[in-house]
């Protein structure tokens, strides 16, 4: 699992990789939290650009992003989402409950 991200003008951006299934969903989610609790951005956006796969883990990821950043008073948006990724999303919701986002 790789993981980058970077802070500019208020927005974090965490760039996700690879498969968020169950085996590496509680390791995002330590380090999306840590991410948000050292630097407490306005936004936070997780870039799925490169992400594969996503099942019911992926949805957890997102939530917990979505807790996180509402302790903070911040906002969660979502971006570059594939097919596979997306039609998850859908099919759960998370598409009414947080923004997505076109990749920039």
């Amino acid at each position: 699992m790789q993981f980058t991200s970077f802070l500019q003008d208020g927005r974090l951006t965490i760039a996700l990789t690879g498969e968020i299934d169950h085996h590496r969903a509680r390791s995002y989610i330590d380090r999306i939290r840590s991410k948000i609790e050292a630097y407490t951005p306005e936004e936070c956006i997780l870039d799925f650009s490169e992400v594969t796969f996503v099942d019911s883990s992926g949805i957890a990821v997102v939530i917990n992003s979505m807790r996180f950043m509402a302790q903070i008073e911040g906002k969660l948006t979502l971006t570059g989402i594939g097919e596979q990724p997306m039609k998850v999303f859908k099919t759960s919701g998370i598409d009414k409950l947080v923004q997505i986002r076109e990749a920039v």
